[in-house]
Formats: structure tokens, sequence, C-alpha cells
């Protein structure tokens, strides 16, 4: 009851008795310069504009110019008009989680967009920026985590409080892949950022890819791509601020968000309009700020809980080292790398596991686990190597005998890192499974 009563007063502090107004001196775009309060406001503050009809459009301090404050709306503008009037708005954003809110779908603001009614306020306020955890009191990685897809599982093994990309072109099956790590991961709670998404694809990805069964663990925050940059940007910092409250309750959280990228063309969106020079491919500096900022915030939390995250990167012109994803690369412990050639094969996931790193590997595992998967990708390695000889018929048998025995291996582990989107595969039946394909059933059976 004390904290209650703490945290209320805290709450009535917050609030403005006054009205302050300031009014719109110029639009130029997405750009609205106020005037009249410039004094009041600082770079991330909020604040209403009022057009016809007392139609309300709420906008965000972005910068300051001229002596007018420089913002952006999280909305269209029409209906707003040199000389609209301002007002500040009372405090700072915040939203209040609570259990209840598995289940449900939310904006980027943290109201509800599934027409299931109010959401139940917590007691605890969360702003929607927060600082990552310390270094120096973060945990350790815990233990590994069951994604439920076998190629991830094995050769690219994800431990609790880890953070992974997922690499990949348009079309080569980021989206297949998240829904199946929605599905079938082990992680108790699961907090989804659909940042960018195609709005007719939400609804197909709740229904028919998320299901009954995973959206009853899981948070989804929407951002479609008819928003304002704005909103896609705080879509992704909403998912991760309702992630740190599941953190701090103690639970291992696993956050999925499709993509950065799109929140990093966000940010580059925002940057160009208040002034910012472009750097490489037009993206401006604080996009590459913002990005740390941002998976940083992913991780082994200072308690018991952590955040396992798992950020997919829409790779330009199927160039891995454009900007984006050479930034998140450097930033995350490890990538997944989707080939778009693997997919022409037909054979999904169409994970690259030669391109793939997991930097948790190889000490999360067994030496006998450790020795299953050197040797597959030993077998992977050699036949790669040999791949366009042998599919234009031009190697003979018997020329290599590492190669010899990577052609009669291959089939069956490409077989094995192939998985139907509606199939489930545990993390110690993936590892037995590919030591029964080499012949280590017996090392295996020792352990």
């Amino acid at each position: 009851m004390s904290r209650l009563l703490s945290q209320l007063e805290t709450d009535l502090k917050t609030i403005n008795p006054q009205h302050i107004y300031g009014k719109v001196a110029g639009i130029q775009g997405m750009l609205i310069e106020i005037s009249g309060i410039e004094s009041m406001l600082s770079i991330g503050d909020r604040c209403f504009l009022i057009g016809k009809g007392k139609r309300k459009v709420p906008c965000e301090v972005v910068g300051f110019r001229s002596g007018a404050a420089l913002a952006m709306p999280y909305g269209g503008l029409d209906g707003i008009g040199l000389g609209a009037r301002a007002e500040m708005m009372d405090s700072e954003p915040l939203i209040r989680p609570d259990p209840t809110w598995l289940g449900r779908v939310i904006n980027a603001f943290g109201n509800p967009v599934d027409g299931l009614g109010p959401l139940k306020q917590g007691d605890i306020p969360y702003t929607i920026r927060n600082n990552p955890p310390p270094a120096h009191t973060r945990n350790r990685l815990g233990g590994k985590i069951d994604l439920g897809v076998r190629a991830l599982n094995t050769f690219t093994t994800c431990c609790s409080g880890q953070r992974m990309g997922i690499f990949a072109g348009s079309g080569v099956g980021k989206s297949m892949l998240m829904s199946m790590l929605a599905r079938y991961s082990s992680a108790p709670i699961i907090v989804i950022g659909l940042i960018g998404e195609r709005g007719r694809e939400v609804q197909e990805f709740i229904q028919e890819d998320l299901g009954e069964e995973g959206l009853a663990r899981s948070v989804v925050v929407v951002a479609t791509s008819d928003e304002s940059a704005l909103m896609r940007r705080e879509a992704a910092y909403m998912t991760l601020s309702v992630a740190e409250y599941f953190r701090d309750q103690g639970q291992d959280v696993l956050c999925l968000m499709d993509s950065v990228t799109r929140f990093a063309m966000a940010q580059r969106e925002i940057g160009l309009s208040v002034g910012e020079p472009p750097a490489t491919k037009g993206y401006t500096p604080t996009v590459f700020s913002e990005l740390p900022r941002l998976l940083e915030r992913a991780g082994p939390g200072t308690g018991a809980g952590s955040i396992t995250g798992l950020f997919t990167v829409l790779v330009e012109g199927d160039d891995h080292n454009e900007p984006i994803s050479d930034a998140v690369r450097g930033i995350l412990d490890g990538h997944i790398v989707l080939d778009r050639d693997i997919a022409h094969r037909n054979r999904y996931p169409a994970v690259n596991i030669l391109r793939s790193v997991s930097r948790s590997m190889p000490g999360c595992n067994s030496p006998e686990e450790n020795e299953i998967v050197n040797k597959a990708k030993g077998f992977l390695s050699s036949y790669e190597d040999m791949a366009e000889l042998i599919r234009l018929g031009a190697y003979r048998a018997g020329s290599n005998p590492a190669v010899d025995e990577a052609i009669h291996y291959y089939p069956d582990i490409e077989n094995f890192i192939s998985q139907r989107s509606q199939e489930k595969s545990d993390l110690q039946t993936g590892y037995a499974e590919l030591a029964q394909i080499l012949g280590m059933v017996q090392g295996m059976d020792e352990e």
C-alpha cells in the first residue's frame, strides 16, 4: 500500500495544472515549426496540434531551429494550418504494463488495437526509451534456449539473454522463420514487434502463424508501413519496454522484432527531416547511435529475468555488407544468414549454416555436441568447395576421400536442416538425429 501511495504522489506531481499553448509558425513536409513555447520544450517532449473541428494531432519535438521548436506528427496533418494551437502534454510518455497484456495486440502508444477492450494498467510505470542496464551489473548468459527449429538449435545454439540477428533479402523466408520461433520456442513469454509490416499480413501472422496458443503467451506490438516514421520508431521502443517489464518480473522473455531495418529507415526519415547530414546510403548519424541504444536493451538483466532477442535485418540488394547489416552484426551476439540461392533450391528454412554464427558457441555445448556440429559443418564445407564441379558432373569419384564422404552425407544433412513450418523440433532430439545421420550414435549414448 505504501508503495502505491508513493507512486500516486509521484504521478500527481507530474500533472501540470496549467494548459500551455504555442502556435504553428510553419509547415514543411512533415516538419512543423512551433513558436511561443520553444523555451519550455525539449527533445522528445510531446504536444498536441489542435486543428479544424478541434481535431488533435499528437507530435514529438525532434529539434530546434531559428528560435522555433521542430516537431513531427504521429499521424496525418489534415486540418492543421498556420496559427493552429500547439498544446504541451502534461507529462512524459509512460506505459504501465500488466500480466493481463498477454494475448493482446497494441500499437506504438500502448493502446489496444485488437478490439478486445481497454488494457488493465499495472502499478509500475515504464518510460518508452529506457537506457540499457549498466554493463557491470548485468548477469552473464543463461542456459540454452530451445527455439524449436533444428537448424538453429544445433548449428547456431542460442542461450537465454543472447541477441541474434536474422539477415536476409526480401522474400527469402524471414517472416516464416519468425512465426516458427514464435510458435515453437520454449520461452514462457514472447514479445513481438512488427515494425513497418504490411497491413494485410498482420492478421495473417496473428491468426495463422502465431495462432491461439502462441498468442496466449505473447504481446504483439504493431506499426504498419503506412504509419508515420515516428510511430514505426516508437513501436520498436515500445516492444523493448514491454519486454523489460516481464524481464523485471523474473521471466525469461523472447523478444522478436521484424525488422530492425525498418526502424533504421524510420530514424533516417526523421533525421533527414530535421536537417541531419546524410552519410552512407543516406543514413544519418543518429541511426547508428540509436541502433545500439535499442538493441542493447535486450540481453541479461540485473535480476533473475532476461530478454533473448532475435531481430530480423532486411538486407538491401542481398548485400550483407550494406550499412545497417554491418552495424547490427557488430552489435549483436551472432547472426543467422538466410540465403536466396538455398531458397531457390526449395529448402526451408534457407539458413546458410556455414555463414551463420552464434557467439555463445562452442562454450554452451558439451564436447560431444561440439564434435557432432563440427563434423557436420566439415562435410558441408567440403561439399560446397566442390559444389559446382559436382553439379556439372565434372568431379570424379575417388579423387578426394573427404569430398567423397561429404557427398555421401550431404543429402541427409540437407534433409535434417530442412523443416516444414508445421513441424516442431526440440533441442535434444536435434542433436540425437544429427548424430544418427553421421553414425555417431554410440558416442551420444556413452554421454
